[in-house]
Parts: C-alpha cells; structure tokens; sequence
C-alpha cells in the first residue's frame, strides 16, 4: 500500500491532492450534517466558488444530497468515506505520525486524527468518533465505563452510538464536578453517553474541590459509596488531559494554590493532579472518585486530548500513563515530534 501511494504522488500528485480535498469536504459533512455551504467554505478554507463545483461533482455521483437544512451524506457517501479511512490515513501521513509517536512517548496504541483542533474545533468530534470506534473495540455487555468531563469528553459523548452487542453497559462520572458549563461536566457526559448506547449510568452528586474534613464525610454518605464502588469496579476509564494553568483557573483554584502551580511549573492536569515536564506530580486536589493509584488496575485507560497547545500537557501526562491509550490530533503530534 505504501509503494502505491509513494508511486502515485510521483506520477500522479494531482490526483491525490484533488482526492485529499473531496475526502476532506465528505468527512466534514460526515461530522456536522446536515451543513451549509458556507460553514463548510469557512471550515475548510476552501472558497466557496470552488466549493461549489466540488458539491455539485460529489452530488452527481450520489455521495451526499442537498436540501433546505444543509448538505448530507448518502448512504453511498457513507459507505465510501468508510472504505477510503485506511488510505488516506496512509497518504495524510498519519500511521507514520503514531508509530514515530509510540516510539517517542513509550505507549503501545496511539491513534492520530488528521487536523488540529486549536485551529478547526470540528475536530474534536472526530477524535471523539475515534475513541468511540476504540471503546466498542474493547467493551463488553454489563462493563462500567468511567469519564471524566471537559470540552473533549463532548465531543466523545455527541459522537457515541448504540450498538446491539453493547445495550447494558454502566457509565458513572470518574470524579465529582468542576462547578463549570453543565454541558461539560462529568455528570451530564456519561448521562449523554448512556442516552446514546442505550446504557444506563450513575451520577455522582459532589463538588470537585473538598475540605479534608468534608472530603472525609462525604465518602461514607450510602449513595456517594455506592457510586464510588462502582467507579472503582470499572473496566475501563475515558479521559481528557488539561492545561495546567487553565484548568486551574476553570477550577477558580486559591491564589495560594495558583502560586504553587505556578512556581511548580506544573504544565498539565488529569484526574485532579498536576504534573511538569517530567510527569511528576506537584500538586492535587482533594477529589472524590478515580485517583492516580487506581488506574493500573484497569483494564483499559483511554487518554483523549489535541491541539499543538496540548503537547506539553500530553507528554508530560504521558510520562507516567505508558499502559494508556492516547487518541489525539495531527497538531498535537506534530507539535510533539517538533514538525
């Protein structure tokens, strides 16, 4: 496949380039449709005049249809945007980018998405359809699955999908709330994420940021213990991994604890710890659920994070998650090899 594609770019580099932008133009509408032209225009920075001879070409040969709300995938366009995923991750480069990832980062399985999403936000939703396509790779009927919240964790949560082989799966939030936009929180992902399997799920009324004495209390409440049972008995974890500096101001962090970060030179955030460069912890937050101890003894730990603003915070997340999945985006990638 490889020599192919190196032989085609020799004597055919139109060729290619024309089919990277029509598969472009069918995997955006893919993710946001039904989609107007110009959104798609803007998205994609194409114009919209060439925009438009490309629509009407892909229309003619019955890829996507065109009504008042947007423009739409056929069942053909879907059928053949599925087909053409394992080329063009060969010609886009990104099966290189992950095995010269795997090698500088230590970690077994690492998927790479093509985009950035600090530049293009639509992006988000395809490592979220990513780490869907891995999590139905690895669940089975009756398994508890536990996430954490965050823009990404959406992202994940709008692309899930029921599947018939999956319609009794558990998920409960990995820790308790972050006190930001509802639509983010732990809590609302894992209702969005059992809504769209099919599966059930268990809300964990708590706020992320606890008092040693509270903390203390809490924990032995009947129902918060249930919860915690659970979240502990799960066979796989899905989060994100945050900026340092803005997740602590997400969490309104004391001045004290923000000099701490600060003079720490904490550069990422998981699970209510932070980390540096080298991945050692310098600071945590007291929070209830799923801690930094519990993670090796869980059979699958899904890492989901992009963007070029993201490298740091990754590798140095990474230092210490080597059994993990990472599921992330070209910009990142490339900001971590330094391409």
């Amino acid at each position: 496949m490889q020599s192919l594609i190196e032989a085609q770019k020799k004597l055919l580099p139109d060729l290619l380039e024309i089919m990277q932008k029509r598969y472009r133009i069918l995997r955006y509408i893919s993710l946001m449709q039904p989609v107007g032209r110009r959104v798609l225009s803007n998205s994609l920075g194409i114009s919209e005049r060439v925009l438009r001879s490309e629509v009407q070409f892909l229309k003619e040969q019955n890829l996507l249809t065109i009504s008042s709300a947007g423009m739409s995938l056929t069942q053909e366009g879907k059928g053949l945007l599925h087909t053409l995923e394992d080329v063009m991750r060969e010609v886009l480069g990104l099966k290189d980018l992950e095995t010269k990832l795997k090698r500088k980062l230590h970690v077994e399985k690492i998927i790479v998405v093509a985009g950035d999403s600090d530049l293009s936000p639509w992006v988000k939703k395809e490592m979220g359809k990513a780490c869907v396509t891995c999590m139905k790779e690895r669940l089975a009927n009756g398994d508890i699955v536990a996430v954490t919240g965050g823009t990404t964790m959406a992202a994940v949560a709008e692309m899930m999908t029921p599947d018939a082989k999956l319609n009794d799966l558990l998920f409960v939030p990995a820790r308790g709330g972050l006190g930001e936009n509802v639509e983010n929180q732990a809590n609302t992902i894992c209702a969005k994420m059992a809504e769209k399997s099919s599966g059930n799920y268990r809300l964990l009324h708590v706020p992320d940021h606890l008092s040693r004495e509270a903390y203390e209390s809490l924990i032995e409440e009947p129902t918060v213990k249930e919860v915690l049972e659970l979240i502990k008995s799960c066979r796989m974890v899905v989060h994100g991994i945050g900026d340092a500096i803005t997740m602590a101001e997400r969490r309104k962090t004391p001045n004290e604890d923000m000099a701490k970060i600060q003079a720490r030179h904490a550069v990422a955030e998981a699970f209510g710890y932070y980390f540096n460069e080298k991945g050692e912890v310098v600071h945590k937050v007291k929070t209830v659920g799923i801690q930094l101890e519990d993670l090796p003894r869980v059979e699958h730990v899904i890492a989901v994070a992009g963007g070029s603003s993201k490298a740091k915070a990754i590798q140095a997340y990474m230092k210490r998650a080597h059994h993990s999945i990472l599921i992330t985006d070209e910009g990142a990638a490339k900001a971590l090899l330094g391409e």
